[in-house]
Protein backbone atom coordinates (compact mmCIF):
# COMPACT_ATOMS: atom_id res chain seq x y z
CA UNK A 1 0.00 0.00 0.00
CA UNK A 2 1.17 3.55 -0.51
CA UNK A 3 -0.15 6.84 -0.16
CA UNK A 4 0.39 10.49 -1.81
CA UNK A 5 -1.47 13.73 0.16
CA UNK A 6 -2.39 16.07 -1.41
CA UNK A 7 -2.80 19.62 0.22
CA UNK A 8 -6.57 21.35 -0.66
CA UNK A 9 -8.05 24.51 0.47
CA UNK A 10 -9.12 25.49 4.37
CA UNK A 11 -7.27 22.96 5.98
CA UNK A 12 -8.52 20.01 3.84
CA UNK A 13 -6.33 17.24 2.15
CA UNK A 14 -6.90 14.25 -0.67
CA UNK A 15 -5.27 10.80 0.35
CA UNK A 16 -4.24 8.84 -2.68
CA UNK A 17 -4.35 5.05 -1.59
CA UNK A 18 -3.38 2.56 -4.07
CA UNK A 19 -3.60 -0.98 -3.18
CA UNK A 20 -1.54 -3.46 -4.85
CA UNK A 21 -3.34 -5.58 -7.81
CA UNK A 22 -2.85 -9.13 -5.71
CA UNK A 23 -4.01 -7.81 -2.17
CA UNK A 24 -7.21 -7.04 -4.16
CA UNK A 25 -7.32 -10.61 -5.93
CA UNK A 26 -7.16 -12.30 -2.32
CA UNK A 27 -10.06 -9.44 -1.56
CA UNK A 28 -12.49 -10.65 -4.38
CA UNK A 29 -11.42 -14.28 -3.42
CA UNK A 30 -12.55 -13.78 0.17
CA UNK A 31 -15.73 -11.85 -1.17
CA UNK A 32 -16.31 -14.86 -2.90
CA UNK A 33 -15.88 -17.21 0.58
CA UNK A 34 -18.28 -15.28 2.37
CA UNK A 35 -20.98 -15.44 -0.29
CA UNK A 36 -20.95 -18.63 -2.35
CA UNK A 37 -23.00 -20.25 -0.18
CA UNK A 38 -25.79 -17.54 -0.74
CA UNK A 39 -25.53 -18.21 -4.27
CA UNK A 40 -27.54 -21.37 -6.48
CA UNK A 41 -26.71 -22.24 -10.16
CA UNK A 42 -28.11 -24.60 -12.50
CA UNK A 43 -26.11 -27.54 -12.38
CA UNK A 44 -24.10 -26.92 -9.17
CA UNK A 45 -25.60 -27.43 -5.33
CA UNK A 46 -25.92 -24.51 -3.15
CA UNK A 47 -22.74 -23.13 -2.49
CA UNK A 48 -20.67 -25.19 -4.87
CA UNK A 49 -21.27 -23.23 -7.75
CA UNK A 50 -17.11 -21.91 -9.16
CA UNK A 51 -16.29 -17.99 -8.74
CA UNK A 52 -15.64 -17.87 -12.67
CA UNK A 53 -18.87 -19.40 -12.86
CA UNK A 54 -20.71 -17.14 -10.81
CA UNK A 55 -18.82 -13.99 -12.60
CA UNK A 56 -19.81 -15.31 -15.67
CA UNK A 57 -23.55 -15.23 -14.56
CA UNK A 58 -23.53 -12.04 -13.05
CA UNK A 59 -20.74 -9.99 -14.15
CA UNK A 60 -17.22 -9.84 -13.47
CA UNK A 61 -17.81 -7.03 -10.57
CA UNK A 62 -20.46 -9.33 -8.45
CA UNK A 63 -17.72 -9.31 -5.66
CA UNK A 64 -16.06 -5.51 -6.59
CA UNK A 65 -18.16 -3.91 -3.52
CA UNK A 66 -17.46 -6.61 -0.65
CA UNK A 67 -13.83 -6.33 -1.76
CA UNK A 68 -13.41 -2.78 -2.48
CA UNK A 69 -15.15 -2.18 1.41
CA UNK A 70 -13.31 -4.72 2.80
CA UNK A 71 -10.05 -2.89 1.44
CA UNK A 72 -11.18 0.42 2.31
CA UNK A 73 -12.19 -0.55 6.03
CA UNK A 74 -8.51 -2.16 6.24
CA UNK A 75 -6.16 0.25 4.40
CA UNK A 76 -7.51 3.75 5.29
CA UNK A 77 -6.39 3.62 8.99
CA UNK A 78 -2.76 2.02 7.70
CA UNK A 79 -3.19 5.38 5.08
CA UNK A 80 -4.09 7.65 7.66
CA UNK A 81 -1.58 7.10 9.94
CA UNK A 82 1.54 6.84 7.41
CA UNK A 83 0.75 10.11 5.88
CA UNK A 84 1.77 11.79 8.69
CA UNK A 85 -1.02 14.73 9.00
CA UNK A 86 -2.95 15.01 11.86
CA UNK A 87 -6.49 13.98 10.69
CA UNK A 88 -9.66 15.75 12.80
CA UNK A 89 -12.45 14.29 10.59
CA UNK A 90 -14.11 11.21 9.02
CA UNK A 91 -13.02 10.20 5.61
CA UNK A 92 -14.88 11.12 2.61
CA UNK A 93 -13.89 7.68 0.30
CA UNK A 94 -13.78 7.78 -3.67
CA UNK A 95 -12.94 4.87 -5.57
CA UNK A 96 -11.03 5.76 -8.66
CA UNK A 97 -10.08 2.32 -9.84
CA UNK A 98 -11.36 -0.92 -9.42
CA UNK A 99 -10.62 -3.90 -11.46
CA UNK A 100 -9.43 -6.91 -11.25
CA UNK A 101 -5.77 -7.38 -12.03
CA UNK A 102 -5.33 -3.93 -11.38
CA UNK A 103 -3.78 -1.80 -8.31
CA UNK A 104 -7.00 -0.39 -6.31
CA UNK A 105 -7.00 3.25 -6.10
CA UNK A 106 -9.20 5.04 -3.94
CA UNK A 107 -9.00 8.83 -2.28
CA UNK A 108 -10.24 9.92 1.11
CA UNK A 109 -11.00 13.67 1.51
CA UNK A 110 -10.17 14.33 5.22
CA UNK A 111 -10.09 17.23 7.32
CA UNK A 112 -6.03 18.43 8.76
CA UNK A 113 -5.94 19.97 12.31
CA UNK A 114 -6.38 23.76 11.61
CA UNK A 115 -3.77 25.98 12.72
CA UNK A 116 -4.47 28.69 15.49
CA UNK A 117 -3.48 32.16 15.83
CA UNK A 118 -3.44 32.45 19.72
CA UNK A 119 -4.08 35.40 20.99
CA UNK A 120 -3.68 36.99 24.61
CA UNK A 121 -3.53 34.14 26.96
CA UNK A 122 -1.84 34.86 30.65
CA UNK A 123 -3.76 37.33 32.40
CA UNK A 124 -6.87 37.18 31.37
CA UNK A 125 -9.23 39.25 34.23
CA UNK A 126 -12.30 37.53 35.64
CA UNK A 127 -14.78 38.39 38.03
CA UNK A 128 -13.78 37.57 41.31
CA UNK A 129 -15.61 34.20 42.77
CA UNK A 130 -18.46 34.17 45.41
CA UNK A 131 -17.77 31.66 47.50
CA UNK A 132 -21.00 32.75 49.82
CA UNK A 133 -23.37 30.25 51.34
CA UNK A 134 -26.59 31.27 52.41
CA UNK A 135 -28.70 29.90 55.30
CA UNK A 136 -31.72 29.90 52.71
CA UNK A 137 -29.60 27.96 50.21
CA UNK A 138 -28.85 25.75 52.97
CA UNK A 139 -32.91 25.04 53.42
CA UNK A 140 -33.53 24.30 50.10
CA UNK A 141 -30.97 21.78 50.07
CA UNK A 142 -32.04 20.13 53.21
CA UNK A 143 -35.94 20.39 52.15
CA UNK A 144 -34.52 18.88 48.82
CA UNK A 145 -33.40 15.37 50.88
CA UNK A 146 -36.03 15.82 52.89
CA UNK A 147 -38.29 15.47 49.58
CA UNK A 148 -35.74 12.74 48.66
CA UNK A 149 -36.99 11.04 51.49
CA UNK A 150 -40.88 12.05 51.68
CA UNK A 151 -42.97 9.07 51.36
CA UNK A 152 -46.29 8.86 48.87
CA UNK A 153 -49.70 8.86 50.57
CA UNK A 154 -53.31 8.70 48.38
CA UNK A 155 -55.19 12.11 48.90
CA UNK A 156 -58.97 11.72 49.07
CA UNK A 157 -60.00 14.72 50.72
CA UNK A 158 -59.29 17.54 48.81
CA UNK A 159 -58.97 18.67 44.88
CA UNK A 160 -55.66 18.28 43.09
CA UNK A 161 -52.64 20.95 44.14
CA UNK A 162 -49.49 21.74 42.12
CA UNK A 163 -46.81 19.17 43.26
CA UNK A 164 -49.61 16.29 43.56
CA UNK A 165 -49.17 13.36 41.14
CA UNK A 166 -52.10 11.86 39.38
CA UNK A 167 -53.74 9.20 37.33
CA UNK A 168 -55.03 10.73 34.32
CA UNK A 169 -57.04 9.43 31.33
CA UNK A 170 -56.75 11.86 28.58
CA UNK A 171 -57.41 11.97 24.58
CA UNK A 172 -56.35 14.95 22.81
CA UNK A 173 -58.32 16.57 19.77
CA UNK A 174 -57.93 18.92 17.27
CA UNK A 175 -61.09 20.61 15.49
CA UNK A 176 -63.02 17.86 17.19
CA UNK A 177 -60.99 14.88 15.86
CA UNK A 178 -58.52 12.63 18.16
CA UNK A 179 -54.89 12.71 16.72
CA UNK A 180 -52.72 9.63 16.71
CA UNK A 181 -50.40 9.38 20.18
CA UNK A 182 -52.74 11.77 22.12
CA UNK A 183 -54.60 9.61 24.31
CA UNK A 184 -52.92 7.83 27.50
CA UNK A 185 -54.90 5.73 30.37
CA UNK A 186 -54.03 5.89 33.81
CA UNK A 187 -51.01 7.99 33.07
CA UNK A 188 -48.91 9.09 36.09
CA UNK A 189 -48.21 13.12 35.98
CA UNK A 190 -46.38 15.00 38.54
CA UNK A 191 -48.55 18.29 38.76
CA UNK A 192 -45.65 21.03 37.91
CA UNK A 193 -43.11 18.73 36.05
CA UNK A 194 -43.70 20.12 33.05
CA UNK A 195 -43.67 17.03 30.97
CA UNK A 196 -46.92 18.16 28.85
CA UNK A 197 -46.78 21.28 26.52
CA UNK A 198 -47.11 24.50 28.50
CA UNK A 199 -50.80 25.55 29.76
CA UNK A 200 -51.50 21.60 30.60
CA UNK A 201 -50.91 20.98 34.16
CA UNK A 202 -51.84 24.03 35.66
CA UNK A 203 -55.66 23.02 34.12
CA UNK A 204 -55.97 20.41 36.34
CA UNK A 205 -55.32 21.71 39.45
CA UNK A 206 -58.69 21.61 40.98
CA UNK A 207 -59.97 18.58 39.34
CA UNK A 208 -61.51 16.46 42.48
CA UNK A 209 -61.16 12.83 41.95
CA UNK A 210 -63.34 11.18 39.09
CA UNK A 211 -63.89 14.68 37.78
CA UNK A 212 -63.71 14.87 33.93
CA UNK A 213 -63.40 17.72 31.91
CA UNK A 214 -61.48 19.78 28.97
CA UNK A 215 -58.06 21.13 29.07
CA UNK A 216 -57.59 23.63 26.16
CA UNK A 217 -53.91 23.96 24.84
CA UNK A 218 -52.28 25.62 22.05
CA UNK A 219 -49.14 23.60 20.94
CA UNK A 220 -46.17 25.91 20.79
CA UNK A 221 -45.23 26.83 16.48
CA UNK A 222 -42.16 25.01 16.98
CA UNK A 223 -43.78 21.78 18.13
CA UNK A 224 -41.94 18.33 16.68
CA UNK A 225 -45.10 17.12 15.31
CA UNK A 226 -45.77 19.45 12.44
CA UNK A 227 -49.37 18.44 11.89
CA UNK A 228 -50.00 19.67 15.00
CA UNK A 229 -47.39 22.77 15.63
CA UNK A 230 -49.66 26.03 16.56
CA UNK A 231 -52.89 24.57 16.74
CA UNK A 232 -55.45 24.59 19.20
CA UNK A 233 -56.13 21.21 21.25
CA UNK A 234 -59.01 20.45 23.66
CA UNK A 235 -57.88 16.96 25.89
CA UNK A 236 -60.39 15.45 27.69
CA UNK A 237 -59.67 14.26 31.08
CA UNK A 238 -60.18 12.21 33.89
CA UNK A 239 -58.69 12.10 37.23
CA UNK A 240 -58.81 8.70 38.69
CA UNK A 241 -56.29 9.52 41.99
CA UNK A 242 -54.55 11.50 43.73
CA UNK A 243 -51.38 10.95 45.46
CA UNK A 244 -49.05 13.48 47.29
CA UNK A 245 -45.72 13.84 49.16
CA UNK A 246 -45.17 13.89 52.84
CA UNK A 247 -41.94 15.86 53.66
CA UNK A 248 -40.51 14.00 57.52
CA UNK A 249 -39.94 16.56 59.77
CA UNK A 250 -36.95 18.39 60.40
CA UNK A 251 -35.64 17.38 63.39
CA UNK A 252 -33.01 16.01 65.20
CA UNK A 253 -34.77 12.45 64.76
CA UNK A 254 -34.37 13.54 60.58
CA UNK A 255 -30.85 14.56 61.05
CA UNK A 256 -29.65 11.16 63.19
CA UNK A 257 -31.38 9.36 60.14
CA UNK A 258 -28.63 11.30 58.04
CA UNK A 259 -25.90 10.23 60.00
CA UNK A 260 -25.20 13.25 62.64
CA UNK A 261 -26.10 13.58 66.39
CA UNK A 262 -28.24 17.16 65.76
CA UNK A 263 -29.98 18.65 63.32
CA UNK A 264 -27.57 21.98 64.26
CA UNK A 265 -24.68 19.73 63.09
CA UNK A 266 -26.65 18.35 60.19
CA UNK A 267 -27.16 22.08 58.69
CA UNK A 268 -23.40 22.39 58.85
CA UNK A 269 -22.32 19.78 57.11
CA UNK A 270 -24.75 20.38 54.10
CA UNK A 271 -23.39 24.43 53.88
CA UNK A 272 -19.69 22.62 53.86
CA UNK A 273 -20.74 20.49 50.85
CA UNK A 274 -22.59 23.43 49.05
CA UNK A 275 -19.29 25.34 49.55
CA UNK A 276 -17.20 22.64 48.40
CA UNK A 277 -19.53 22.24 45.19
CA UNK A 278 -19.68 25.87 45.13
CA UNK A 279 -16.15 26.02 44.50
CA UNK A 280 -16.01 23.09 42.14
CA UNK A 281 -18.44 24.71 40.31
CA UNK A 282 -17.14 28.46 39.86
CA UNK A 283 -13.85 26.92 39.23
CA UNK A 284 -15.39 25.55 36.19
CA UNK A 285 -17.31 28.61 35.40
CA UNK A 286 -13.61 30.51 35.77
CA UNK A 287 -12.22 28.16 33.24
CA UNK A 288 -15.05 28.15 30.54
CA UNK A 289 -14.40 32.07 30.99
CA UNK A 290 -11.00 31.66 30.44
CA UNK A 291 -10.71 29.49 27.57
CA UNK A 292 -14.01 31.76 25.86
CA UNK A 293 -11.75 34.96 26.33
CA UNK A 294 -8.69 33.61 24.95
CA UNK A 295 -11.02 32.12 21.75
CA UNK A 296 -12.43 35.46 21.46
CA UNK A 297 -8.48 36.80 20.62
CA UNK A 298 -7.62 33.74 18.64
CA UNK A 299 -7.76 33.16 14.96
CA UNK A 300 -8.43 29.90 13.39
CA UNK A 301 -10.63 28.57 10.58
CA UNK A 302 -12.93 25.59 11.34
CA UNK A 303 -12.87 23.02 8.26
CA UNK A 304 -16.88 21.91 7.90
CA UNK A 305 -15.70 18.52 7.82
CA UNK A 306 -14.11 18.22 10.74
CA UNK A 307 -17.50 19.67 12.35
CA UNK A 308 -19.39 17.32 11.29
CA UNK A 309 -17.41 14.40 12.39
CA UNK A 310 -17.66 16.59 16.09
CA UNK A 311 -21.39 16.55 15.54
CA UNK A 312 -21.66 13.09 14.93
CA UNK A 313 -19.09 12.37 18.07
CA UNK A 314 -21.49 14.50 20.02
CA UNK A 315 -24.47 12.54 19.21
CA UNK A 316 -22.70 9.31 19.50
CA UNK A 317 -21.78 10.15 23.40
CA UNK A 318 -25.43 10.81 23.81
CA UNK A 319 -26.88 7.40 22.30
CA UNK A 320 -24.45 5.79 24.48
CA UNK A 321 -25.59 7.76 27.87
CA UNK A 322 -28.82 6.67 26.70
CA UNK A 323 -27.91 2.73 26.55
CA UNK A 324 -26.71 2.91 29.71
CA UNK A 325 -30.34 3.83 30.72
CA UNK A 326 -31.63 1.13 29.32
CA UNK A 327 -32.81 3.21 26.05
CA UNK A 328 -31.28 3.18 22.69
CA UNK A 329 -31.63 6.57 20.27
CA UNK A 330 -34.25 4.74 18.24
CA UNK A 331 -36.96 4.99 21.21
CA UNK A 332 -35.47 8.28 21.82
CA UNK A 333 -36.08 9.37 18.69
CA UNK A 334 -39.53 8.06 19.01
CA UNK A 335 -40.65 9.20 21.85
CA UNK A 336 -39.49 12.95 21.44
CA UNK A 337 -40.66 12.97 17.87
CA UNK A 338 -37.36 14.50 16.29
CA UNK A 339 -34.61 13.00 14.14
CA UNK A 340 -30.96 12.71 13.79
CA UNK A 341 -30.30 15.36 11.44
CA UNK A 342 -31.93 17.86 14.31
CA UNK A 343 -30.30 16.13 16.87
CA UNK A 344 -26.75 16.75 14.84
CA UNK A 345 -27.97 20.33 14.00
CA UNK A 346 -28.82 21.04 17.92
CA UNK A 347 -25.53 20.23 18.59
CA UNK A 348 -23.96 22.10 15.64
CA UNK A 349 -23.01 24.92 18.11
CA UNK A 350 -21.77 23.34 20.88
CA UNK A 351 -19.37 20.64 18.37
CA UNK A 352 -17.77 24.23 17.21
CA UNK A 353 -17.23 25.45 21.08
CA UNK A 354 -16.02 22.56 22.16
CA UNK A 355 -13.28 22.27 18.73
CA UNK A 356 -12.16 25.69 19.36
CA UNK A 357 -11.66 25.45 23.02
CA UNK A 358 -9.64 22.04 21.96
CA UNK A 359 -7.59 24.11 19.41
CA UNK A 360 -6.83 27.23 21.67
CA UNK A 361 -5.79 24.87 25.05
CA UNK A 362 -3.39 22.82 22.58
CA UNK A 363 -1.85 25.94 21.28
CA UNK A 364 -1.25 26.99 24.54
CA UNK A 365 0.30 23.78 25.57
CA UNK A 366 2.73 24.01 22.60
CA UNK A 367 3.46 27.54 23.40
CA UNK A 368 3.90 26.69 26.82
CA UNK A 369 6.43 23.35 26.58
CA UNK A 370 4.00 21.50 28.50
CA UNK A 371 4.67 18.43 28.36
CA UNK A 372 2.94 15.00 30.30
CA UNK A 373 5.52 12.78 31.87
CA UNK A 374 5.76 9.12 31.96
CA UNK A 375 4.75 9.52 35.72
CA UNK A 376 1.71 11.89 35.00
CA UNK A 377 0.48 8.76 32.44
CA UNK A 378 0.96 6.21 34.73
CA UNK A 379 -0.83 8.28 37.71
CA UNK A 380 -3.75 8.60 35.10
CA UNK A 381 -3.79 4.84 34.22
CA UNK A 382 -4.06 4.08 37.45
CA UNK A 383 -6.63 6.11 38.30
CA UNK A 384 -8.38 4.89 34.93
CA UNK A 385 -7.90 1.19 36.51
CA UNK A 386 -8.90 1.82 39.58
CA UNK A 387 -12.17 3.31 38.00
CA UNK A 388 -12.80 0.56 35.77
CA UNK A 389 -11.86 -1.81 38.65
CA UNK A 390 -9.30 -3.70 36.86
CA UNK A 391 -5.72 -4.63 36.56
CA UNK A 392 -3.35 -1.44 35.81
CA UNK A 393 -1.33 -3.77 33.64
CA UNK A 394 -4.06 -5.21 31.61
CA UNK A 395 -5.62 -1.99 31.19
CA UNK A 396 -2.03 -1.07 29.21
CA UNK A 397 -2.56 -4.33 27.22
CA UNK A 398 -5.92 -3.38 25.91
CA UNK A 399 -4.77 0.01 24.56
CA UNK A 400 -3.19 0.95 21.60
CA UNK A 401 -0.15 2.96 21.44
CA UNK A 402 -2.56 5.99 19.22
CA UNK A 403 -4.87 5.70 22.41
CA UNK A 404 -2.29 6.57 24.74
CA UNK A 405 -0.83 8.82 22.53
CA UNK A 406 -4.12 10.25 22.52
CA UNK A 407 -4.36 10.05 26.69
CA UNK A 408 -1.52 12.19 26.48
CA UNK A 409 -2.55 14.95 24.57
CA UNK A 410 -5.71 15.16 27.04
CA UNK A 411 -3.54 15.28 29.67
CA UNK A 412 -1.61 18.23 28.56
CA UNK A 413 -4.77 20.11 27.49
CA UNK A 414 -6.04 19.78 31.12
CA UNK A 415 -2.41 21.26 32.50
CA UNK A 416 -3.17 24.19 30.52
CA UNK A 417 -6.64 24.86 31.47
CA UNK A 418 -5.26 24.99 34.62
CA UNK A 419 -2.49 26.39 33.85
CA UNK A 420 -4.34 29.66 32.24
CA UNK A 421 -6.56 29.54 35.05
CA UNK A 422 -3.65 30.46 37.91
CA UNK A 423 -2.43 33.09 35.51
CA UNK A 424 -5.80 34.99 36.06
CA UNK A 425 -6.57 38.45 37.17
CA UNK A 426 -9.58 39.26 39.98
CA UNK A 427 -11.91 41.49 38.71
CA UNK A 428 -14.72 43.11 37.02
CA UNK A 429 -13.40 44.67 34.03
CA UNK A 430 -16.03 45.29 31.44
CA UNK A 431 -14.70 42.66 28.52
CA UNK A 432 -14.53 40.23 31.44
CA UNK A 433 -18.67 40.67 32.13
CA UNK A 434 -19.12 40.33 28.56
CA UNK A 435 -17.27 36.85 27.49
CA UNK A 436 -18.75 35.42 31.25
CA UNK A 437 -22.35 36.78 30.30
CA UNK A 438 -22.13 35.15 26.47
CA UNK A 439 -20.90 32.17 28.18
CA UNK A 440 -24.41 32.22 30.42
CA UNK A 441 -26.74 33.58 27.51
CA UNK A 442 -25.22 30.44 25.21
CA UNK A 443 -25.96 28.33 28.26
CA UNK A 444 -29.11 29.55 29.23
CA UNK A 445 -30.57 29.15 25.53
CA UNK A 446 -29.25 25.75 24.43
CA UNK A 447 -32.03 23.90 23.42
CA UNK A 448 -33.01 20.59 24.88
CA UNK A 449 -34.41 17.78 23.18
CA UNK A 450 -38.20 18.35 23.17
CA UNK A 451 -41.07 16.23 25.04
CA UNK A 452 -44.01 15.01 23.60
CA UNK A 453 -47.72 15.68 25.36
CA UNK A 454 -48.43 12.11 24.99
CA UNK A 455 -47.65 8.67 26.47
CA UNK A 456 -44.80 8.60 24.23
CA UNK A 457 -43.24 11.19 27.35
CA UNK A 458 -42.50 8.45 29.60
CA UNK A 459 -40.19 8.73 32.48
CA UNK A 460 -37.12 6.64 30.51
CA UNK A 461 -36.83 9.93 28.23
CA UNK A 462 -37.26 12.59 30.67
CA UNK A 463 -34.62 10.92 32.86
CA UNK A 464 -32.32 10.45 29.41
CA UNK A 465 -32.57 14.14 28.89
CA UNK A 466 -32.04 14.87 32.51
CA UNK A 467 -28.97 13.02 32.62
CA UNK A 468 -27.84 15.17 29.38
CA UNK A 469 -24.51 16.12 29.84
CA UNK A 470 -23.07 19.23 28.83
CA UNK A 471 -20.52 19.17 25.90
CA UNK A 472 -16.70 18.33 27.54
CA UNK A 473 -13.94 20.34 26.80
CA UNK A 474 -10.89 17.96 26.53
CA UNK A 475 -12.72 15.40 25.29
CA UNK A 476 -10.85 12.71 23.42
CA UNK A 477 -10.33 13.26 19.22
CA UNK A 478 -10.22 10.33 16.97
CA UNK A 479 -9.11 10.23 13.78
CA UNK A 480 -11.91 8.73 12.13
CA UNK A 481 -15.38 8.68 13.53
CA UNK A 482 -18.12 6.46 13.02
CA UNK A 483 -21.86 7.34 11.51
CA UNK A 484 -24.08 8.19 14.38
Amino acid sequence: MSVTVEKLDNSMAKLKITVPAEELEKAIEKAYQKNKNKIQLPGFRKGKAPRKMIEKMYGVGVFYEDAANELIEEQYPKAATECGEDIVSSPKIDVEQLEAGKDFIFTAEVALKPPVKLGKYKGIEVEKMDLDVTDEEVDAEIDKQRGMNARSIDVTDRAVQNGDTVSLDFEGFVDGVAFEGGKGTDYPLTIGSGAFIPGFEEQLIGFEIGQEGDVNVKFPEDYQAENLAGKDATFKCKVNSIRAKELPELNDEFASDAGFDTLAEYKEDVKNKLIAKKETDQKAKREDAVVRAVIEDSEMELPEAMVETQQRQMVNEFAQRLQMQGMNMDQYLQYTGSSVDQMLAQVKPQAIERIKSRLVLEAVAEKENIEISDADLEAELESMAHQYKMDVEKLKELMSDEEKKQLRSDLAVQKAATFLVENVKEGAKKAAKKVAKKAADAEATEEKPKKTTTRKTTKKADDAEATEEKPKRATRKKKTEEEA
